[in-house]
């Protein structure tokens, strides 16, 4: 462009010069300024400009500017010699047509400056990229070591309330207690089988509640029924490892076993407005004890780590205070994972 510009200028002032010859200088010009750039911003990264170096750095630069000169003419000397516009010829390389190239200081150090500020912007845009990304990832890794802590909180407080129920049983069947303590070996292996999963699907985590509800009716006896409405074709979409769990545990504890005739608990999956919904119903009779809340706070604490405020949790108690309900609303999320089903489902037999 610069060659066409200037050959049309030289036609309108009457002046004749080979247009190839204009296009190869342009090209030996623009070449040296591509051969100058990479090593610019190779300096634009090792000594970038900061609040704490601006002064220095910004003066450096500005000097900066006289070695570029000198180097631009000593390329653009060796790429190509001087033409000589009178003759349309190009003439021997001289120490003067060195020189010479240097008149044109003004473009030279205009390029030089620009291609500096580019080569800053770059280096600027590269780290805050950079820093961004450390900081998703510190996020992440704080969000993951979280959500093992909230796990790792479940296994103690559900073995605790378990082997509390298992003691009360010991002196009055001790049969049946032996049977729960199996019971409970074989959930804790379960457990095992999704130590590093966050997600599992559907039909897993119903497993895994079917089998801590028979170890409450082992306890419980008939004072405990359960109620299933699962609806079909929920079994496959993802939901957090043990997200009923210690929401029936607390159905459980507080609205069943407190009362002398027992109770019921229901739970329930239905997909809804894109989002699958999962009940907790249960009947509350007698004097509620006093707890530690922590199933509670657990849940909510992990479904906003695990879906960023996506999920919803409420818990309400209905107005004659005879029925209480815990929700939950997760994102639909399928499962085609190759998730180890067979062996929890052993476990879990």
């Amino acid at each position: 462009m610069l060659a066409v510009e200037r050959h049309l200028r030289f036609i309108q002032q009457g002046e004749q010069e080979k247009f190839s010859y204009m296009l190869l200088m342009d090209v030996a010009w623009c070449l040296t300024f591509a051969i100058l750039t990479p090593p610019l911003f190779y300096l634009g990264r090792r000594y970038a400009i900061t609040t704490e170096n601006a002064g220095r750095r910004i003066t450096a630069y500005v000097l900066g500017s006289i070695p570029f000169l000198v180097a631009f003419a000593c390329i653009r000397w060796l790429l190509l010699p001087p033409w000589n516009p009178l003759t349309q010829q190009f003439e021997p390389r001289s120490f003067h047509s060195l020189i010479e190239i240097t008149y044109r200081f003004a473009t030279q150090v205009s390029t030089y400056f620009a291609i500096t500020v580019a080569a800053q912007a770059y280096e600027y845009f590269e780290r805050g990229h950079k820093h961004e990304v450390e900081r998703l990832e510190l996020q992440q890794a704080l969000a993951a070591s979280e959500l093992q802590v909230l796990k790792s909180q479940l296994h103690p407080h559900f073995l605790f309330n378990t082997l509390n129920g298992i003691s009360s049983l010991i002196e009055l069947d001790s049969r049946r207690a032996k049977a729960m303590v199996l019971k409970l070996a074989t959930l804790l292996r379960a457990t095992l089988q999704y130590q590093t999963v966050e997600l599992i699907p559907l039909e897993n985590e119903i497993k895994f509640a079917e089998s801590y509800l028979e170890l409450e009716k082992m306890r419980l006896g008939q004072r405990l029924e359960v109620r299933w409405d699962i609806e079909p074709g929920t079994a496959h979409l993802l939901v957090p490892e043990l997200i009923l769990q210690p929401l029936i545990e607390n159905a459980v504890m507080h609205g069943v076993s407190v009362s002398r005739e027992g109770g019921w608990v229901q739970i329930s999956a239905h997909p809804s407005e894109q989002m699958l919904e999962l009940r907790v119903v249960n009947t509350v009779k007698g004097v509620r004890p006093g707890g530690s809340g922590i199933g509670l706070r657990n849940t909510r604490a992990r479904l906003r780590y695990l879906y960023s405020g996506e999920a919803k949790f409420s818990f309400q108690k209905s107005e004659d205070g005879k029925l209480a309900t815990a929700i939950l609303r997760v994102p639909l999320l399928g499962s085609k994972l190759n998730l180890p089903e067979d062996h929890v489902s052993e476990a879990l037999k």
